[in-house]
């Protein structure tokens, strides 16, 4: 994360946009009218070179800041949250006033150009701002970045679920039957008005180590067998990508600043109950507010998003809002919670 209009004594005196974008593409080989396979490069996005992921990020305003491997992914944390690749999936998650819709064509580009593939699913999505208008075109509102998504991909369908007048969150994806059809599961929490004792892990960043502020905020033990690779912005500011075996992963971003916090998290792990896992994020962060969505193919381990999605948490939180969706290869979750002031 950058944050310009530091001043001297803490983070940053401007506002800063926590909210991320988020994009996930997953693609397929392409095949002639015989269905064969055509032989044209590598069918796996990990040979694209480093170099045009760089290129790439600039059109996006951001860069990458560190990077790890494991098994089937690469993982990267930028200077504006994350990235990740695996063989047949693309997902950039990127906050402040980033321009991630310029990412897809040139990528969709270079997955052509070095692995022979088209696009299968698209998932696009985000929170409602906290300014909208400190945003770059087309991101100022959904309606524009819906707009320009059409001029990519046929058959695209955009969704708001939550409340026009609060808490609220975005989704393009494509109503196509051709879609998922491996096991895929997806947990999101967007959590808010953070608790300042909390957050102050992530302030006052400078001369501290990033495996220290990890352990030290109970990150580290969220998700076991997890490799973590973490970064902290000077002078506050946190991210991190942790991965699992196989393509699994987790990564979270923390913006600290009381006025405007924010937490990310977001993980594929496959459980067939997530409660626990929610239960520990609220433990750790000890939010206000949490925007939670679950995604689950149709071959997802957990069976449907709802039956997953259990509250178990809400002896401290309260229901808002819960929303359930069914798309051609995917069902989702959504809901929103409050903390009970009781609590």
């Amino acid at each position: 994360m950058e944050f310009p209009g530091v001043g001297s004594e803490g983070c940053q005196l401007t506002h800063y946009e926590g909210t991320e974008k988020l994009l996930e593409i997953w693609f397929e080989p392409l095949r002639h009218c015989n269905g064969d396979i055509q032989s044209q490069g590598t069918p796996d996005l990990k040979v694209i070179p480093r170099t045009c992921l760089t290129e790439l990020l600039t059109l996006v305003h951001c860069e990458i800041v560190s990077e790890k491997c494991r098994d089937e992914h690469h993982a990267y944390v930028l200077s504006e949250s994350s990235m990740f690749l695996s063989k047949e999936r693309f997902i950039l998650k990127t906050c402040g006033t980033t321009t991630l819709l310029n990412a897809i064509e040139p990528f969709i580009a270079l997955a052509k150009q070095y692995c022979g593939f088209k696009v299968k699913d698209v998932f696009y999505s985000r929170k409602n701002f906290f300014r909208p208008e400190l945003q770059a075109v087309p991101h100022r509102n959904f309606q524009d970045e819906v707009t320009y998504l059409d001029t990519l991909f046929d058959s695209g369908a955009a969704y708001m679920l939550g409340r026009v007048n609060g808490d609220c969150w975005h989704l393009y994806t494509l109503d196509t039957c051709i879609g998922q059809s491996l096991p895929d599961q997806t947990l999101e929490i967007l959590m808010t008005q953070l608790d300042p004792s909390v957050m102050q892990h992530f302030k006052d960043n400078t001369g501290r180590k990033a495996a220290d502020v990890t352990k030290a905020s109970g990150i580290a033990d969220l998700l076991p067998n997890c490799q973590i690779d973490d970064f902290l912005f000077e002078p506050c500011g946190y991210s991190m990508n942790g991965l699992l075996p196989k393509d699994g992963y987790m990564t979270i971003h923390i913006t600290p600043e009381e006025e405007y916090s924010y937490v990310s998290f977001e993980t594929n792990i496959e459980l067939e109950d997530y409660g626990d896992l929610v239960n520990k994020i609220l433990t750790t962060f000890n939010p206000g507010k949490c925007v939670m969505t679950l995604f689950a193919s149709k071959a997802a381990k957990c069976g449907t998003s709802f039956k997953a999605l259990s509250e178990t948490f809400l002896d401290k939180y309260r229901r808002r809002d819960r929303q359930f969706s069914q798309f051609q290869s995917y069902d989702l979750t959504f809901a929103t919670y409050i903390r009970d002031k009781q609590v």
